[in-house]
């Protein structure tokens, strides 16, 4: 099996990176006030009726709280370091993590366009990044990094 190139690891990681930031945004939106966000309030897209919705919160934790843990332990894991490290958890980790925030995702896109009947760009940025990060990471899932590979392979 192929190793798992250099550019993979280093998406995977800047990936996660935008997931925390994104999510550390909804955050403190969420204790500062849904009025903050830089979104429209109108419309289809309406990010203060998503992230003031009942469907906001999950067992009464607000879901960008979960989403920044999601993304903390997210870029911990999808770091080179942990990628390189050659114990088998950490890499059924990630993959664990990833398949259950997809879940998680699916579950929100469908309260978004079903019950709330709007979306949130923020969300939504939050919701790509997850399936983009799921295909990578199962995709290499079970591969090694090889230090001395050619960052263009595949």
């Amino acid at each position: 099996m192929a190793p798992v190139p250099r550019w993979a690891v280093y998406t995977t990681f800047l990936l996660s990176l935008i997931g925390l930031a994104l999510s550390a945004y909804l955050t403190n939106a969420h204790f500062n006030g849904a009025q903050d966000l830089f979104c429209s309030d109108s419309g289809f897209v309406n990010c203060a009726k998503v992230t003031t919705s009942s469907q906001s919160y999950f067992l009464g934790i607000p879901v960008a709280v979960l989403g920044l843990c999601t993304y903390v332990v997210l870029c911990v894991l999808n770091s080179p370091w942990c990628w390189r490290m050659r114990s088998r958890w950490v890499h059924d980790l990630r993959v664990v993590v990833i398949v259950i925030s997809m879940a998680f995702v699916l579950w929100l896109v469908a309260a978004e366009l079903l019950i709330i009947k709007n979306i949130c760009l923020y969300c939504t940025g939050i919701h790509i990044v997850t399936f983009v990060l799921l295909l990578l990471i199962v995709h290499h899932y079970g591969r090694r990094v090889d230090d001395e590979a050619d960052q263009f392979t595949s």
